[in-house]
């Protein structure tokens, strides 16, 4: 025979787990130093720039 499973237990366990994935997903957001933060934002920021530096663009000066 199976085991027998209390599935209400079994829901809240789900539960728990998930809201213990997402505690650890925001710990990690937003439990970080200001140096880190604006570290971050930097990189993030450079990045984007480059790409756009490097983006090709049609000119909109030419008529139809």
């Amino acid at each position: 025979m199976g085991e027998i499973v209390n599935l209400r237990q079994v829901r809240k366990q789900k539960a728990r787990a998930e809201k213990e994935k997402l505690a650890g997903e925001n710990r990690a957001l937003h439990g970080r130093s200001k140096a880190e933060k604006t570290r971050d934002r930097l990189t993030s920021d450079k990045a984007e720039n480059f790409v756009a530096s490097h983006r090709r663009e049609r000119p909109e000066d030419q008529g139809d």
